[in-house]
């Protein structure tokens, strides 16, 4: 049976992007599939404070306004309900996520929708779901002190309930893209489809 799949790039480059040759690869493991594509190099809002009040005011009590507001946020979050994998092209940023990600991440995490809080703590409501991480960098090793981007990614995606989470990694491409690449691509195609 094929898989639903949602695709999301966070890489500005649209041409000459590892993260998006990966990705590419790793879909190619999943054929056929039903893909669903979210290009973050066309930017995403940031949340503001309409934004925020809106978020806040019970679903019921929302004026037009506020749904508005909340409308790309509702249609994110529909995006990842009516997937079994999330592909995800993660270049990292001066050590970090690149800032549409971090807008994408803040769009889709919301409590009472993909997560709520418990006496036990946050529970994330978005569960049965996999996450496959493409992620390229040019000098940042990632697991290092310095890599404060696969953490990040790995606590939010747990947060929001999707806890199966793989990173493939090309990383310190500056060092040794050729090697690096080998590697990266083998790990894609040691990935269980």
């Amino acid at each position: 049976m094929a898989q639903n799949v949602l695709r999301i790039d966070a890489s500005a480059r649209r041409d000459g992007s590892i993260s998006r040759r990966l990705v590419d690869r790793i879909l190619d493991r999943f054929a056929p599939a039903s893909v669903t594509r979210r290009d973050l190099a066309d930017p995403l809002p940031l949340i503001d404070e309409t934004w925020i009040g809106a978020n806040f005011t019970p679903a019921d009590q929302r004026t037009d306004e506020q749904r508005a507001a909340l409308a790309l946020s509702d249609e994110l979050i529909a995006e990842i309900e009516a997937v079994d994998t999330l592909v995800i092209g993660l270049p990292i940023y001066n050590f970090g996520v690149p800032a549409t990600f971090k807008a994408w991440i803040d769009l889709v995490a919301r409590a009472g929708v993909t997560f709520r809080y418990t006496e036990a703590g946050p529970e994330g409501l978005l569960k049965d779901k996999r996450a496959i991480v493409a992620v390229a960098s040019g000098g940042t090793e990632v697991g290092s002190d310095i890599d404060f981007a696969t953490g990040y990614v790995r606590h939010m995606l747990a947060f929001i309930g999707i806890t199966d989470v793989t990173f493939v990694s090309a990383d310190r491409l500056m060092i040794d893209a050729e090697a690096t690449l080998k590697d990266a691509e083998a790990q894609v195609d040691s990935l269980a489809a």
